[in-house]
């Protein structure tokens, strides 16, 4: 399955949005992440609608949009969902996971669970029909910078084959959290396809993000 990029804009220059838009345009990234924390699904606040829309209005990339909040079925009106998306929610995040991974298909978008490290692949099992992408985390949501959780790394391995197993080897693997140049390589050869990259390799304060995006590229290629 090809390999996707999607840049963690928790992570961008703020003071410089246009220019990294117009950089991650050149690198052909395929999604643009936002990480929406609300406080109490993880402690943590980031990401809003108003900024959201700022990135609409200078990119037509499509937006993967992680809702860390809680009770996700009310709040997706607040995000303008438009059909390419994916909008990832937390299997803990609601009593009714199947009925929000509807809705966010009837917005047009591709609907993304969420499974915390602790979270076993087993929870899954009855809406794998309802799902486009599976996004595992391998540190705890919540905060950039944290270190790889290294039993995440098996977990991608363990989806690939019960995803395999059970007759969905169309279902993309993505990944999130503290993916580096070499982790991502480690998470590649155990079966993702899409890598949220932010502070450790595509925003990393020793290189470029061109250069850091070619590299990331390549490694995952």
């Amino acid at each position: 399955m090809k390999s996707m990029i999607s840049p963690s804009m928790m992570c961008v220059d703020f003071a410089h949005l246009q220019d990294s838009i117009n950089l991650l345009t050149k690198l052909n990234v395929e999604y643009l992440h936002f990480d929406i924390m609300d406080g109490e699904f993880v402690p943590n606040y980031t990401l809003g609608p108003d900024f959201m829309k700022a990135v609409r209005d200078i990119s037509c990339i499509p937006f993967d949009i992680h809702l860390m909040i809680q009770r996700p079925e009310d709040k997706l009106s607040y995000f303008d969902v438009r059909p390419g998306d994916l909008v990832c929610v937390h299997q803990e995040s609601t009593v009714h996971l199947q009925r929000v991974l509807q809705r966010i298909r009837d917005m047009g978008a591709k609907s993304v669970v969420a499974l915390n490290p602790a979270t076993p692949i087993s929870s899954l099992e009855e809406v794998l029909d309802d799902i486009d992408v599976i996004l595992i985390m391998t540190v705890n949501p919540g905060f950039a910078g944290q270190k790889l959780i290294p039993a995440t790394i098996g977990k991608i391995k363990h989806l690939r084959e019960y995803l395999d197993t059970h007759g969905c080897q169309h279902i993309p693997i993505e990944v999130d959290g503290n993916v580096s140049f070499e982790n991502a390589g480690l998470m590649r050869s155990a079966g993702a396809d899409i890598f949220v990259a932010g502070t450790s390799s595509l925003f990393s304060k020793d290189s470029d993000l061109y250069t850091a995006g070619q590299k990331l590229r390549t490694i995952i290629a």
